[in-house]
């Protein structure tokens, strides 16, 4: 056998695809190419001339880059005095039960968790009150059951933290103790901040990342019914939110009222409107180049031609989850390859292997799309712009990638450019792009 080093160079080059968001020192080292360079700055002003209990929301589509942006932001905002607590809340709650009551629950956790761990000195009265705290519930045979399952010389942090992530019972005697208390879950995460700011001379800023990968039901009841108790605490806190629920004009009028600032990560366009639909358009070719180079970093260049990686950056739209998502599928697509001729050294990332990762990707997305939504996006694609920006529809297909914003002096709105071919395909769009 001639490749196995050729078919180990796939593999590497789709686990370096893998290695996104970028939050580990390493990683940010051998793989960060400089991207959002201004929605950073913006964001590091906007919480610095912040109230000290003022809460910004920072949204975008999925997969934009947020989080390796907000982990860039954390170390920011760190250098500049504050005691940062970042983390996702998908590494507290299990995604799909997350509520107003578990974020706050988490913020308290962590806050406690991170002083202990960079060895603040709380006093041990202090912590041993608000760790009791912690395993109070609404039902005293609970409470007792937690008690003698929690035992000396575990790492209470991580226990408490797992309870909440994997067992339903938890949280739900979490909702049950807290959903009319909330003012003491409020409370109790305020005497934390404050017993680590007369510590540490630090304001303490919370930054919750992954909130904007919630299913828009579980959005909206939180944003939507809960924003004023989840707000409570008196510390600034910097929360994620999908685009789609930013574009909810409902929904977009309680955020206003309620935080300091909403801040956007755009997507990458690589055209301006009047340019994006013609058959030669114009590149931006500044934003073109920044996501190539984000591939090169992780793929070799003798294992992709270099016209196929500018195809495949345009096909991603400049969702950096997508562009991710396209690689890997022509980093498998040449593994299979090589399974099947083994002798053959010379594949590479090609016309034909990116063909066949559009199709597989195209077929993913097609397969939840309803017949009546492709109406819809025609519409969209015709006039840039939704017919009703408040339908839900429209906020789900948003949500879900299969429509990206863009913005100039004006926002406005096309497909991503695998919907778009799928349209083309079904002869909702002519071959010319078109739309009629």
């Amino acid at each position: 056998m001639s490749s196995p080093n050729r078919y180990d160079r796939f593999v590497q080059a789709s686990r370096n695809m893998a290695l996104f968001p970028l939050l580990e020192p390493a990683e940010i080292e051998a793989f960060r190419v400089e991207y959002s360079q201004k929605t950073l700055v913006r964001l590091k002003q906007v919480v610095s001339s912040a109230s000290a209990n003022g809460k910004i929301i920072f949204s975008g589509h999925r997969g934009c880059g947020k989080s390796t942006l907000l982990n860039r932001f954390a170390g920011l905002m760190r250098e500049q005095g504050k005691f940062v607590v970042f983390f996702s809340i998908a590494d507290m709650v299990e995604m799909s039960d997350v509520n107003h009551i578990n974020i706050l629950y988490s913020i308290a956790l962590q806050l406690l968790s991170q002083a202990t761990r960079q060895r603040i000195s709380i006093s041990e009265q202090t912590k041993t009150t608000l760790q009791n705290w912690f395993l109070e519930t609404k039902s005293r045979t609970y409470t007792d059951q937690l008690k003698q399952e929690f035992s000396v010389g575990i790492d209470f942090y991580n226990w408490l933290t797992g309870k909440l992530q994997k067992e339903d019972t938890f949280r739900e005697e979490i909702k049950l103790t807290y959903e009319r208390r909330v003012s003491e879950l409020s409370a109790n995460i305020d005497r934390i901040a404050a017993a680590i700011q007369t510590v540490t001379k630090k304001e303490v800023l919370v930054i919750i990342d992954d909130l904007d990968k919630l299913d828009l039901p579980l959005v909206e009841a939180i944003y939507r019914d809960n924003i004023n108790a989840l707000f409570s605490p008196n510390i600034q806190v910097v929360f994620t939110i999908p685009i789609s629920v930013v574009r909810d004009p409902r929904l977009r009028t309680n955020l206003e009222s309620a935080c300091e600032r909403i801040v956007l990560l755009s997507v990458t366009k690589f055209y301006t409107q009047d340019q994006a639909h013609l058959p030669d358009g114009e590149l931006i070719l500044p934003n073109v180049e920044t996501l190539e180079a984000i591939l090169r970093k992780r793929i070799d260049d003798d294992l992709i031609e270099p016209e196929t990686l500018r195809q495949l950056v345009l096909l991603s739209g400049g969702v950096l989850r997508e562009l991710i998502r396209l690689g890997q599928e022509c980093c498998r697509e040449c593994m299979v390859e090589l399974d099947l001729a083994p002798d053959n050294s010379a594949i590479t990332i090609n016309a034909d292997i990116l063909a066949t990762a559009v199709k597989n990707i195209r077929n993913q997305f097609a397969r939840s799309l309803g017949s009546n939504l492709y109406k819809l996006l025609g519409e969209i694609y015709g006039q840039f712009a939704p017919p009703d920006a408040r339908d839900p529809d429209f906020l789900e297909l948003l949500h879900g990638l299969y429509v990206l914003e863009y913005e100039n002096d004006d926002l406005w709105y096309d497909l991503h450019p695998l919907i778009t071919d799928l349209l083309h395909r079904k002869k909702i769009l002519p071959p010319n792009g078109e739309f009629a």
